[in-house]
This record gives structure tokens, sequence and C-alpha cells, in this order.
């Protein structure tokens, strides 16, 4: 790449995955490499398309573009219009989009809104010279539809804790905090798991589960005794709780569905930042990531084998602690945002 190189991010707005696969991750490097790094709204106002649309091509002509996740349709029909305006473009992509439109497991305000991005993908896939895909699974979709297809996954942005919280009490700690972070997209994976969780909420007084879904959080949970649901969070005040908050145990469940199998592990890195050893789905794409009993517990769909999982935890804090180290060790390795500068700067 070289020092005159340009990048712009035109954003519909999806500024997790922005943030994660390039802006904070790899574009710092490049900025001190002098490459160029932009991030433009991408308005939904049809005037304000062919306002900021000729402001946009008078200040980023011949620049390399990245697109993430779709664009308002009045933009994607001017990009369409000036494609040859501009240089290398790459469609960024973290989710299975059309498995997400037609998953009906899903909230019906996102499937929607994915049926939406679903119908447009075909014109992104069309315009980009390159689609950039956060897992080899969810590349194997786009392989047959794109001459060109890459795996990125996810780098580290956070920090990583000490694991001060495992040695603060003589034998184990007390209480365990033990914490569910995903989406309401993620509702039915964690309803899958309540009856483990209901048992150990019922069987023990030493843990404090957490699950950040607020008002969404299912009734049978909200019910049980020691447990918190704080209300999801915009993304950058999520970067800052994740900074401080320590969790013992992340719960990351995954169903075998078209649209989880698109994932990435990111929720590895997620409950390695909070300073965590996190139980998973015995499934892509935790198998890739996850040596059992080692940086964290591989666990089969039963309700069963989750409650047996958070005791084994639970029952042997020494081995949880070294478990939590190993994972932090191996987040480190698999996240390391040089990767990610490494992959845009051979663009």
């Amino acid at each position: 790449m070289s020092s005159e190189a340009r990048w712009v991010v035109l954003s519909d707005g999806g500024r997790p995955t922005e943030d994660i696969y390039f802006l904070e991750s790899a574009a710092p490097d490049l900025r001190q490499q002098g490459v160029s790094v932009n991030r433009v709204t991408a308005s939904r106002s049809l005037g304000a398309v062919l306002l900021h649309g000729r402001s946009f091509l008078r200040g980023y002509a011949g620049a390399n573009l990245l697109l993430c996740r779709s664009l308002p349709l009045g933009w994607l029909r001017w990009l369409e219009h000036n494609r040859n305006a501009f240089g290398y473009i790459v469609y960024l992509i973290d989710d299975d989009i059309v498995a997400a439109a037609l998953d009906t497991t899903l909230p019906s305000a996102y499937r929607k809104r994915m049926r939406g991005i679903a119908r447009l993908q075909p014109r992104l896939l069309a315009l980009a010279d390159e689609v950039v895909a956060c897992s080899d699974q969810l590349a194997s979709y786009f392989i047959p539809r794109h001459a060109s297809v890459s795996v990125l996954t996810p780098p580290l942005l956070a920090p990583l804790p000490g694991h001060e919280h495992f040695a603060a009490f003589p034998s184990a700690p007390s209480p365990w905090q033990i914490g569910f972070h995903g989406t309401r997209a993620h509702l039915r994976d964690l309803l899958h798991i309540a009856p483990a969780l209901e048992a150990l909420q019922q069987q023990r007084n030493d843990t404090e589960l957490e699950i950040m879904l607020g008002q969404h959080i299912p009734e049978r949970l909200a019910a049980l005794p020691r447990v918190n649901a704080p209300a999801p969070l915009p993304w950058q005040a999520f970067q800052q709780y994740q900074r401080q908050r320590r969790l013992h145990i992340g719960l990351a469940p995954l169903l075998a569905t078209p649209f989880n199998q698109g994932k990435s592990f990111i929720k590895f890195l997620d409950i390695a930042a909070m300073g965590g050893v996190g139980i998973y789905s015995n499934r892509y794409p935790y198998t890739e990531v996850v040596r059992h009993g080692e940086n964290g517990l591989l666990v089969d769909d039963s309700p069963e084998a989750w409650q047996a999982g958070l005791k084994k935890l639970l029952n042997n804090p020494e081995a949880t602690a070294k478990m939590a180290h190993q994972a932090a060790r191996d987040a480190l390795n698999l996240g390391n945002p040089q990767k990610a500068v490494t992959f845009w700067r051979s663009r």
C-alpha cells in the first residue's frame, strides 16, 4: 500500500463492524504509515445523497471504499452510477443476512431490517472487487456468489485485564460473576439453556448472573434470585463497560441454525476482555478456538450439559482461573490487530 493510498468507509451506521474490522484495529497503524482513512455517513435522504454525493466525489475520487453490510438505496444507486470514479471497493460482512431474514425465531423488526439488506446485497456484491467475511463458514456462502472472497477474523480491540478478581478470596470467588452479553438475536440460544441457569440460581447462593437484555430478558430468568438485567448499551458505551466489567464465567450458547453458522468467534474475545472463561456451544466457530478444559469449555446443547459445565467451573476455582489466564493469552494471539493491519495493507 503506497503512502498516497486512501480509504473511505462509506457507512450505513454499522459502527461495531466498521470499528472492529477496520477503523479501530487497522486504521490507526495505517494512518501512521501515511494512509488517509476517513469515515463518511451515508445519509438516507435523497436530497442529501445528491448534495453529499457531489462533495463526496470531489473529495474522494480515486479512493478505495469500504462498504459494511449495506447502503441506503439512494447511495447505492449513486455509487453504481459513479463506480468508475473510485478505486478498490471492499464489501465487509459479519453476518449471514439472508439466513437472518428467513429465521422466524429472530425478532420481527430485526428480520425486517435483514430482509431489506438481503434484497440489496446482490447489487453490493456487484460493486465490490472483494468480499471480506468474518469466518470461513460465512465466506463459503459468498464463494459461489463472488469471484474474490477473503476471511478476516475479528481483532481484539479491548485491553486484556488482570485476573485479580479470581484471587480476591481464599478458596473461590464470592460471588461468582456470570454473564450473558449477547444481543436479542441470540434470545432463542439463551432460552435453550434457561433450565441450567434456573437450577444454578436456585441451588446456589454464591452466583450472580448478568443478562444484558434489559426489558427483553425472558420473564423466567428475570424472576430468579441474583439476576441483573442491564439495558443493552450503544456500541461505544459497551466498549467502555467491557473495559470496566469483570466476569468469572461468560456464556455463549449457539444453536445449530443457518444464521448462527455464519458467526465468528468474537464472543471468545469479548469474554476474555472481561477477564472471564467461557462456556461455549460445541460447534463452529467455537470449536476452532476453544480447547476444552484448557481455555474454556465446549458443551453440547442440552441444558443438563450446560449445568454440568457450570458446576465444573464453579467447583474447581483454581482450574477455572487457569483457564481464564489461558483464554487471555489465546485472545491476544487470535485477535492480534496486527493481523488486520497486514490484511488491509495488502489491499
